[in-house]
């Protein structure tokens, strides 16, 4: 047979990352990020290797044996595709083990709350790589290189796991950023290490009507008296505000900082809220405390604040990121024209990046 003619027969070249499902013989049968599942076979011979997590180089990857894999762990497989879709035969499989990216993560999220910080960006400058944003009312300049990792949230979505590796170009003024890196004595810069950015709007106002079997409402904003059509998913943090907290911090917004709010703009966690003028409430990072809500326990009349993204066709159509009921004190409380709050998108309790992984 001509060589052409072979390399053509020759089956394609394949590799996969996922979840073990489970481990039956010299078969492991995994998921990868998008749910879709796939039945690898081990070939004879195949080298089995264990990194840690993160690790780029596999000359400190350790042989191990197949039935040290097991179900929850991370695999890279690579091989050759099979006859049967969703199928291939693996030459190497390189194993992180869900302990020790459980211990990674942990670390991160440690990291994350020691050197984290966020706010709004309002203004980028390209040619000195720095990104400014405000956070209650202070700029930082942050100092990005080309060693900075810049992740960008879905539309959808400010679940770290859902962010996906992105450039420094798409940071723009207005967007809600996180930043994680040494920050200067005063807090006035930092050096950035890791940036995870979204587009995200934030609105209060009041609930016109409700279609739970659509999994929409529609809402006037406040400020801009708009009337937005609100999308609902299985991914929106809905959260209802306890009355007696709403009272409470009704009572703060009118008279001074919020009691618990932590001093430097939320500095150090993974929430970023911020609070207008002196108020300083930390909504977001209270927000794994609160009940949660439904979107049939909502009714016309009722007050909301929300995080949202915009739809790509029609900008009064928006998609619920964070939605917390219960806010009327709040709303009663500010001055007409101005606005209560901004609660931010991040939440307590969220998950971290992964650092690529």
């Amino acid at each position: 047979m001509p060589r052409a003619q072979a390399q053509a027969a020759a089956p394609a070249a394949a590799h996969q990352i996922g979840t073990v499902k489970s481990v039956t013989g010299n078969t492991i049968l995994l998921t990868d990020d998008g749910g879709q599942s796939y039945t690898v076979t081990v070939a004879e011979g195949a080298r089995v290797q264990q990194i840690a997590p993160g690790s780029k180089d596999l000359k400190t990857a350790q042989t191990i044996a197949l039935s040290d894999i097991a179900a929850g762990d991370r695999v890279l497989v690579t091989g050759q595709a099979g006859s049967v879709a969703n199928s291939l035969t693996a030459m190497r499989v390189i194993l992180m083990k869900s302990m020790d990216i459980a211990s990674k993560r942990e670390a991160q999220q440690a990291d994350w709350q020691r050197r984290g910080s966020g706010g709004i960006v309002s203004a980028v400058d390209g040619a000195t790589q720095t990104v400014t944003m405000t956070n209650r009312g202070k700029k930082i300049a942050v100092q990005t290189s080309a060693a900075t990792v810049f992740r960008r949230y879905a539309s959808d979505s400010v679940q770290f796991e859902d962010a996906s590796i992105g450039t420094s170009s798409q940071v723009q003024p207005g967007d809600q950023m996180r930043v994680r890196g040494n920050a200067s004595a005063d807090g006035a810069s930092i050096q950035a290490e890791e940036i995870v950015s979204g587009a995200f709007t934030n609105l209060a106002g009041t609930v016109a009507s409700v279609d739970a079997a659509a999994g929409t409402l529609t809402l006037k904003d406040l400020a801009s008296k708009k009337t937005y059509t609100v999308k609902v998913t299985a991914k929106t943090n809905l959260r209802a505000l306890p009355p007696s907290m709403a009272e409470h911090l009704a009572a703060r917004a009118r008279g001074g900082q919020a009691a618990g709010a932590p001093a430097g703009g939320g500095q150090g966690h993974p929430s970023g809220a911020t609070a207008a003028g002196s108020a300083g409430m930390d909504l977001s990072q209270m927000l794994g405390r609160m009940p949660a809500g439904s979107l049939q326990d909502l009714h016309a009349g009722a007050a909301v604040m929300l995080v949202a993204s915009q739809s790509a066709s029609s900008s009064d159509s928006l998609t619920a990121v964070t939605l917390l009921s219960g806010v009327e004190p709040i709303l009663a409380a500010t001055p007409a024209g101005s606005a209560p709050m901004m609660l931010s998108p991040w939440n307590i309790g969220g998950d971290v990046p992964e650092g690529g992984n």
